[in-house]
């Protein structure tokens, strides 16, 4: 038998919104339960059941995953006092998916951060386990960036590349994969996240980096159709992606458990 809940707490914990603004709601007569309006705020309900508020169905999922097309000049972060941050930007607006936008979960977070300068895909998620998991530096999920430089890239850029760049860590960085596009513009994959790093492996090629863009992470890609600013659900086939690399990894993950697991910043 499913355990039931207060409608209001199963409105808190699957919306953004708080008891107090959810219970006016209820009371005013904008929540349905089953097709049928509620006006009690403590009415059980389970998660069988078909929930709308406002006419949009309350998805009861535990987790939420989500692909922001960031665009420079706001932050990769969940709260911040001075900037705009990618939670700021998904609540103002620029769903792109289809039918009504979901609730949003209050426990959002971005799966990992990109520069606040530096454009491109970035997943939302409320999954904490998942990703850890995924951007844990013992294992090795590859990101794509499309970088544009301030002279033009070679052959033997691809080469330094493939074989690690000194960045003043105690070691080189893994290979990466270079491809160049144009006289300079290329994409770079990388499976580390260590802070600024592409910016500083380019830098120590003797190039600078003038544009970053992360187009592809973990097998998403960023589509061309998904502007600036805008944002949609990750589809079932996605999600499934994500879940089938986070779960090859749970077991060698636990069997390090208490050792250090570096730097998750994940930033370009």
């Amino acid at each position: 038998m499913l355990k039931k809940i207060r409608l209001d707490k199963y409105l808190s914990d699957h919306t953004e919104l708080t008891r107090s603004q959810i219970k006016k709601k209820v009371a005013s007569g904008l929540v349905k339960v089953q097709d049928a309006v509620i006006k009690d705020a403590g009415y059980k309900v389970s998660a069988d059941d078909v929930i709308e508020m406002e006419g949009r169905r309350i998805c009861g999922q535990q987790y939420q995953y989500l692909l922001f097309h960031k665009p420079a000049g706001i932050v990769s972060a969940t709260d911040d006092a001075r900037d705009e941050t990618v939670l700021d930007a998904v609540r103002r607006g620029g769903f792109a998916g289809e039918g009504e936008p979901p609730f949003l979960s209050k426990d959002l977070f971005p799966m990992g951060r990109l520069d606040k300068d530096t454009e491109g895909l970035l997943i939302l998620t409320n999954d904490g386990g998942m990703a850890h998991r995924l951007l844990s530096p013992k294992f090795h999920v590859e990101k794509t960036y499309l970088v544009r430089l301030d002279i033009p890239v070679s052959e033997e850029d691809v080469i330094r590349m493939k074989e690690g760049v000194d960045i003043g860590e105690k070691r080189l960085t893994k290979p990466a994969e270079m491809k160049i596009l144009a006289e300079t513009e290329c994409l770079l994959t990388i499976t580390e996240g260590k802070f600024h790093q592409v910016k500083r492996m380019f830098h120590q090629l003797g190039k600078e980096v003038v544009y970053l863009k992360r187009v592809e992470m973990a097998g998403i890609r960023l589509e061309d159709s998904l502007k600036k600013g805008q944002w949609r659900q990750l589809t079932e086939k996605e999600i499934e992606k994500l879940k089938e690399q986070a779960d090859g990894k749970k077991e060698i993950l636990c069997s390090e458990e208490g050792k250090d697991t570096g730097d998750l910043s994940d930033m370009g």
